[in-house]
C-alpha cells in the first residue's frame, strides 16, 4: 500500500502446503492475501508435517513476494501415528473406554494396554507435534532477526505451539505477537478431539493456554462464541486484546443452482470425519428413513474417516453411501458442483467446521446436523444458507432428511441464501482486517 510503510510478518503454522486438508487453508489464505495490503510473509513451517494428503496444488497460490522457510519435527508419518493411535485406542474403537479397576481388563491385559497408553499419552503432552518445537524456536529466532520481522502470528492447532508465545516474548519483549486460534481448545476440543483426555493433560492444556494467553499481544480466535470463552476464562485479560476474524472460503460465490440427478437426492460431505463429526447419529436417522425416501438418497463422504468404528458405521448404509476418500481442494470442491445438498455435521457448540464457509461459496444448499445452541445454526439462519435439525436427535435429522428428499424442487425455489452476508466471508476482505490488526499493533508498540 503505497502510503503505508511495508510490515514484515513471521506466520507460525505446522502445516503448510504441499500438505493438504483443512487445517492449511487459514494460513494459505494469509499468505495468499496479505501482501495485498503491505504486509510481507515468511511462512515457517514443519517440513515433514504428518498430513492427511498432499495438494501441491495449493503452492500456485503463494505470491512470489513470500518466502517460505521450514524445519524438521520429531513427528511420526501420518498414517503410522494414525496406526498406533488406534492400536492404543483398541480395535475398532474411537476410544478405550477406562477401565474400572475391577474384573479381568484390569487385572490383566486390559489393564496394562490403559496403563501403557496412558504413559505414551502423557509423555505427549499437550499433543504428539510437541517435537516440533525444539527446531521451531531457534528457526523463528533466526527468522526474526535476519527478516527484520515487525509481528508474528502463531497459528494452531497443534496447541503445543502456544508454548512459542511465551518463548519468543522472552527474548523479543516489544515484538507484536499473536496468538491465532483455528479451534478453541479446552471447553470443547479437548474432548472431541484431542487423543488424551485425562487430569494431567487438562492441566496441561490449561497452562499452556494461560501462559501464551496473557504472553500473547492479541489473540484470535475463528467464532464469536471462542472468543467469548476465552474473555470470561480470562477476566482480568483487557478485552480488547481478544478478537475474532472468522475462517472464510476463497472461491466466487455461485449462485444456487439445481443439479440435475435423475430423482435422486444427493448430499455431499467434504472433509475427515473424527470426533467432532461423529456421524452415528446420521446413519441411524438414514437407517430408519422409509424405503421410498431412502431409494432416492444417495451420499458422499470425501475425506478421511478417522476411525475404523466410524466407517463401520457408516458402511451400515450399503449403496446408499459412497466413501471417496482425501482429494485435493480443488477436486473437492469441484464435487459440490453436482450435489443437491451439501452435509454439515457437528457436535462442537463452539467451533465452526472450515468447510462451513467453502459451503457458502459453494452456492449450494447446506443440511446440517448441529448443536442446537452453537454457532454454525446462528450462521445458517443468519447467512440463509440452508436448513438444520439438532444432531443429537435422530428423530429431528431424519425428519430434516425426508423433507429434503420429498420436498427437494420446493425446497430449492426457496432457497434464497444472502449474497451480502455471505461475501463478508470471502477471505480477501478478512485478510484486510487482519492487516489493519496487525498495523494497529505496530502502532500502538511504537507510540
Amino acid at each position: 500500500m503505497p502510503n503505508e510503510a511495508p510490515l514484515n510478518l513471521l506466520l507460525i503454522s505446522f502445516t503448510f502446503p504441499p500438505s493438504g486438508g483443512v487445517g492449511v487453508l487459514r494460513a494459505l489464505s494469509l499468505a495468499k492475501y496479505l501482501p495485498e495490503h503491505g504486509v510481507r510473509v515468511d511462512v515457517l513451517s514443519a517440513r515433514n508435517a504428518p498430513a492427511v494428503g498432499k495438494d501441491p496444488h495449493l503452492l500456485q497460490q503463494i505470491p512470489d513476494s513470500v518466502t517460505l522457510h521450514s524445519c524438521w519435527t520429531l513427528d511420526l508419518p501420518f498414517a503410522v501415528r494414525k496406526g498406533f493411535k488406534r492400536l492404543l485406542a483398541g480395535k475398532g474403537s474411537v476410544a478405550a473406554p477406562a477401565a474400572t479397576g475391577t474384573g479381568p481388563a484390569a487385572a490383566g491385559g486390559g489393564g496394562l494396554l490403559r496403563r501403557i497408553k496412558q504413559a505414551v499419552g502423557n509423555l505427549l503432552l499437550p499433543d504428539p507435534q510437541i517435537g516440533w518445537l525444539p527446531f521451531a524456536l531457534p528457526a523463528a529466532r533466526r527468522i526474526i532477526r535476519s527478516r527484520a520481522i515487525d509481528a508474528v502470528v502463531i497459528t494452531v492447532p497443534p496447541f503445543s505451539s502456544t508454548a512459542l508465545v511465551g518463548k519468543l516474548r522472552a527474548e523479543f519483549p516489544d515484538l507484536p505477537i499473536f496468538l491465532d486460534f483455528r479451534d478453541e481448545w479446552l471447553t470443547t476440543t479437548l474432548d472431541l478431539v484431542m487423543f488424551n483426555k485425562n487430569d494431567k493433560a487438562r492441566s496441561v492444556a490449561r497452562q499452556f493456554e494461560a501462559e501464551a494467553v496473557r504472553a500473547a499481544t492479541g489473540v484470535v480466535m475463528v467464532t464469536e462464541a471462542a472468543q467469548r470463552e476465552i474473555r470470561n476464562r480470562y477476566p482480568q485479560l483487557d478485552p480488547g486484546r481478544v478478537h475474532c476474524i472468522p475462517n472464510g472460503f476463497d472461491m466466487t460465490p455461485k449462485p444456487p443452482a439445481v443439479p440435475t440427478n435423475n430423482g435422486t437426492t444427493v448430499l455431499t460431505y467434504l472433509g475427515s470425519v473424527y470426533g467432532s463429526t461423529d456421524p452415528t447419529v446420521f446413519v441411524e436417522a438414514v437407517l430408519g428413513l422409509p424405503e421410498a425416501v431412502r431409494s432416492r438418497l444417495r451420499v458422499r463422504f470425501i475425506g478421511r474417516i478417522e476411525t475404523a468404528a466410524y466407517r463401520e458405521a457408516l458402511q451400515q448404509l450399503g449403496e446408499t453411501v459412497e466413501l471417496r476418500g482425501f482429494m485435493p481442494q480443488a477436486e473437492a470442491l469441484r464435487a459440490m458442483e453436482d450435489t443437491t445438498y451439501v452435509l454439515l455435521i457437528t457436535r462442537d457448540p463452539i467451533n465452526v467446521s472450515a468447510k462451513f464457509y467453502d459451503y457458502l461459496g459453494g452456492g449450494k444448499p447446506i443440511l446440517a446436523a448441529v448443536h442446537p445452541q452453537g454457532d454454525v445454526r446462528q450462521l445458517l439462519e443468519q447467512t440463509r444458507a440452508g436448513w438444520w435439525a439438532d444432531g443429537s436427535d435422530v428423530d429431528a435429522v431424519r425428519a430434516l432428511l425426508t423433507q429434503a428428499v420429498e420436498r427437494q424442487p420446493r425446497l430449492q425455489q426457496e432457497f434464497q441464501p444472502d449474497p451480502s452476508r455471505i461475501a463478508q466471508y470471502h477471505r480477501r476482505p478478512l485478510a484486510q482486517r487482519y492487516a489493519a490488526l496487525l498495523r494497529q499493533s505496530r502502532e500502538g508498540t511504537t507510540s
